[in-house]
């Protein structure tokens, strides 16, 4: 049931091009006791039907840009080969340090975007005024 849930989850988060496998791998490793590197690769069996889905509704919706997602997901390619080659070569303590220390940096960024929207939008609601 536990994993039922997890992917659920993970699958509408992903659907709505948030990051469902960072929250796979997170809720794997949390609350089914995975090593962080079977929670990676499950991540990559994850992602591909969950992407699939994804790219229909998006491609049906006319929101993908072609001219910019041909480049990204050639070099995403290539970058996944090196970073799954470098991931499978660490040990599970500095793996699990490396995506922490990504999850801290994307909070930061997040908090900051919202800080940075906040502020812009005081400016504009004092502006109107």
């Amino acid at each position: 049931m536990t994993e039922i849930i997890i992917g659920f989850v993970s699958g509408i988060i992903g659907g709505l091009g948030m990051g469902g496998g960072t929250v796979l791998i997170l809720l794997l490793s949390l609350f089914s006791n995975v090593e962080q590197h079977i929670a990676q690769g499950s991540n990559v069996i994850f992602f591909v039907p969950m992407s699939i889905a994804a790219i229909i509704v998006f491609i049906k919706n006319k929101k993908i840009n072609f001219k910019v997602a041909i480049p990204i997901c050639i070099w995403g390619l290539i970058g996944a080969a090196i970073g799954a080659t470098i991931s499978s070569r660490m040990d599970m303590s500095t793996l699990r340090k490396c995506f922490g220390g990504f999850l801290i940096i994307i909070a930061i960024y997040q908090i900051y975007s919202f800080y940075k929207m906040y502020k812009n939008e005081k400016t504009r609601n004092n502006s109107i005024k």
